[in-house]
């Protein structure tokens, strides 16, 4: 097939110039298993007893429960594919606040909201501020935070 139209680029971030503060987005939903667990805590170092000995009984959180570092970083991979996928310059400050456990089984999710956009003098670039809503499958909201991002500009 020959076509003279140019390609969109599939899973291509947001310039910052597509945004506008109040902009809400949904990420896509996925579920925590056990073996993101181990391998989380095996590559980062956290064999924290709470989260390597299924027998513990002294724990404050039912089940197997996920660190709050891989619940975050799950979603931001969300993010990553479908909001600054090419466009994401930096990551430069983040606000983290855990409102309840994550554990083995549960399905997360966010939602993501604008709140700032501050182009820079240089580059065709802005910061972007953003508040995210970690949810679970009950709907209840996990984990909340504020992100700060540079982004990139449409291209000339």
């Amino acid at each position: 097939m020959t076509n003279n139209q140019p390609l969109t680029l599939l899973g291509q971030g947001y310039y910052w110039q597509d945004l506008q503060v109040g902009q809400r987005f949904r990420t896509f939903r996925r579920t925590i298993t056990e073996t993101d667990i181990i391998n989380f805590i095996s590559a980062t170092g956290m064999l924290e007893t709470i989260f390597i000995d299924a027998t513990f009984e002294h724990g404050a959180i039912r089940g197997r429960p996920a660190p709050g570092a891989l619940t975050y970083g799950l979603i931001e991979g969300l993010l990553m594919q479908g909001m600054v996928q090419g466009t994401g310059l930096a990551l430069l400050e983040v606000h983290k606040k855990m409102l309840a456990p994550v554990v083995a089984g549960d399905t997360i999710w966010a939602t993501v909201e604008v709140t700032g956009i501050r182009p820079t003098s240089q580059h065709n670039r802005a910061v972007v501020h953003s508040s995210v809503d970690v949810h679970n499958q009950r709907e209840q909201t996990v984990m909340t935070y504020t992100a700060t991002r540079l982004l990139a500009g449409r291209p000339d």
